[in-house]
């Protein structure tokens, strides 16, 4: 039997999922994590991309997160992020046009804005699209 930990994801408004998994592979600060049973303990802040989860089915889950913090115990991962949904429900067109919309904010040089937001938001739209077409690949 392979040995499995628990996973646990919490956006601000919800839990998004909770259950067991046989690996997760999420984006951390300082870049990519692979977290096995029975890993060291670590905290680290997550960017905004996506988490893989492996379930014992042979089955993989993928989530999108903004933003937030990673928990790594041997044998409990939890992610608390900013925001965090399933791959499923990220509204392509709406990730699009913030992406269109962020890249026209930075290139506007001579406009008030505000670059730091720009940036973020248009961090989280490339993430939120990296996420469906890794979705759309493992289908």
């Amino acid at each position: 039997m392979t040995q499995t930990m628990r996973l646990d994801i919490v956006s601000a408004e919800k839990e998004i999922f909770s259950g067991h998994v046989e690996s997760v592979s999420v984006t951390g600060k300082a870049g990519e994590l692979g977290i096995f049973p029975g890993h060291a303990p670590l905290l680290t802040g997550l960017k905004p991309g996506n988490i893989r989860a492996m379930l014992p089915n042979n089955k993989e889950e993928i989530f999108y997160v903004s933003s937030g913090m990673l928990e790594v115990q041997p044998f409990v991962v939890t992610v608390l992020a900013d925001t965090a949904q399933r791959a499923d429900d990220i509204d392509e067109a709406a990730a699009i046009i913030a992406k269109e919309n962020a890249e026209k904010a930075l290139a506007n040089q001579n406009s008030q804005v505000d670059f730091a937001k720009a940036t973020a938001e248009l961090a989280e739209a490339i993430a939120q699209i990296q996420t469906i077409k890794k979705i759309r690949k493992h289908r």
